[in-house]
């Protein structure tokens, strides 16, 4: 067992002002609980059997003492407490729910969750500011960070892969915040896409053929529309045979592919020295013999470096951005590359541009919290200077039901792509009615 395991059996438990009798229960047993134990054996046991020990030694003290509760809080409390000594306490019972895909801890008494795209309120408490803090500096500690007055935001990641950001005070004014954004153990599929409603079917199937076709594409879409899951579906196009390196910031994508290198920044440290950024892996990827390199989200001047890529023979690369609409993104990253290279002026820059990109998909989450694509624009080249597209399919919402639910339908515009010349290249054909259709959502 991990040193991190010791440090968390050696936190105090301590009291608070507004404890109830229920949560000085289980403060007892929990003191009682890290007296009992012999540290050094604690350190040499596997995870599961020090779960086992600890759940029967709780057992036996509760059983040993005349609680005035009934056994359910009984039960109740020993989970409690395990939760406190190996994992992150209060959030364990929110992390185990795989149907949450946002935590949002707003100070010690106020934990909202995202389920389905919708936001509610839980009964989930810490006892108070220090409670969070001591979870904090769990979470930021098991991978080398740290928070404090001098440095109070921090970025790490869950031993499952979820996203996780603190902030507090002063740089919070209400006290600790926590934001967690998770991923499901079981990536989604392509027909997991589909049949939710996100995306019609002739339209998977022209993104399927635009991936294997090796066009660069950039999905676009506000926080929490599903970028990142619709960047790991089209990932999976991908030809196992072809070497894939990705760069992000937090390692998010589950590609399934066995031949992957996967690379993260990091940020620097206290001395403010060993700062990994994204340019610099986006740089070192080209030097990785990658057939695909895929970039998480593109937020700066790595932005020059993918679109060079994109030009210079790593065709077929993928990345996402923060945008409300694909004419937005262009821009934004018409800005990106501008702020990177100064000297370059704006013709030369949407010049770049048009010949790195194929395609813009844009992601969207609805008022109702479903995630759709909502619409697939090409990009043909210039016209007047100015970086000219044509729109091929898009959602058109029509209204919201009485329940909130957005209602509208999917839709060809019509119009046939250029880049069809490019499937014939590669022996394929625009899906069958994928340029003629009308598809409720």
């Amino acid at each position: 067992m991990s040193n991190r395991v010791v440090d968390m059996l050696r936190k105090d438990v301590h009291s608070s002002d507004s404890e109830s009798p229920f949560e000085k229960i289980k403060r007892d047993l929990h003191a009682e609980l890290v007296a009992s134990l012999d540290l050094a054996v604690v350190q040499s046991m596997a995870r599961p059997e020090l779960e086992a020990q600890l759940r029967r030694t709780l057992t036996d003290m509760v059983t040993a003492r005349a609680l005035p509760v009934t056994r359910e809080n009984q039960a109740e409390a020993i989970e409690d407490i395990l939760d406190e000594v190996l994992g992150f306490g209060p959030l364990e019972r929110l992390l185990r729910q795989t149907g949450i895909t946002d935590i949002l801890v707003n100070g010690a008494n106020v934990v909202y969750v995202e389920r389905n795209g919708v936001l509610e309120l839980t009964n989930v408490k810490f006892r108070d500011d220090t409670h969070l803090m001591h979870v904090i500096d769990r979470i930021v500690g098991a991978v080398g960070r740290r928070i404090d007055e001098s440095t109070p935001m921090v970025d790490a990641r869950l031993p499952d892969g979820s996203r996780f950001n603190a902030v507090i005070p002063p740089a919070s004014l209400d006290g600790p915040m926590v934001s967690i954004r998770r991923f499901g153990i079981n990536p989604i599929r392509r027909e997991d896409l589909v049949r939710l409603g996100a995306i019609p079917e002739p339209l998977m199937q022209m993104l399927e053929a635009c991936v294997r076709a090796k066009l660069n594409i950039l999905v676009s879409g506000g926080t929490g529309s599903g970028k990142t899951t619709l960047l790991n579906v089209l990932s999976g196009f991908i030809p196992a045979t072809e070497r894939i390196v990705t760069v992000e910031d937090a390692a998010e994508l589950q590609l399934q592919q066995h031949h992957v290198v996967r690379l993260e920044t990091r940020p620097p440290n206290l001395e403010g020295l060993g700062e990994i950024t994204p340019r610099a892996l986006v740089r070192n990827a080209l030097r990785m013999r990658p057939d695909r390199i895929i970039v998480g989200e593109i937020r700066g001047d790595e932005s020059i470096d993918m679109l060079q890529a994109m030009n210079t023979g790593h065709e077929g690369s993928i990345s996402t951005i923060h945008a409300n609409s694909p004419r937005h993104a262009l821009s934004r990253l018409q800005a990106m590359v501008g702020l990177g290279l100064g000297n370059m002026p704006g013709p030369a820059i949407r010049e770049m541009i048009s010949d790195a990109l194929h395609l813009v998909v844009q992601v969207q989450r609805h008022t109702d919290g479903r995630r759709r694509i909502v619409s697939l624009t090409e990009i043909t080249g210039l016209q007047s200077g100015t970086l000219s597209t044509q729109e091929i399919f898009r959602f058109r919402q029509t209204t919201v039901d009485a329940a909130g639910h957005v209602q509208g339908f999917f839709e060809s515009t019509g119009v046939r792509p250029t880049f069809a010349a490019r499937l014939a290249e590669y022996g394929l054909e625009l899906p069958e009615g994928s340029l003629q259709f009308i598809a409720p959502a």
